[in-house]
């Protein structure tokens, strides 16, 4: 299970890419321009990008929780 703050992996065109989960969404919202849906029972989180410090959302099936 994801959770806030957890170091996480995820896909990019550019491959995987390595960051931290700094919000996790439980409500329908907006981010860049894009609708994304999210309810208690399936949330949505906000990454942050070690490399970049850029932000993305994504589905927590698209996160891979990295070990401590």
């Amino acid at each position: 299970m994801v959770a806030v703050h957890d170091r996480v992996s995820w896909a990019t065109s550019q491959g995987r890419t390595q960051g931290r989960v700094v919000e996790r969404k439980t409500e329908d919202f907006t981010f860049d321009g894009q609708l994304f849906t999210a309810s208690a029972d399936d949330p949505a989180f906000i990454v942050e990008s070690e490399k970049t410090g850029a932000r993305a959302a994504h589905k927590g099936s698209a996160l891979r929780v990295l070990k401590k």
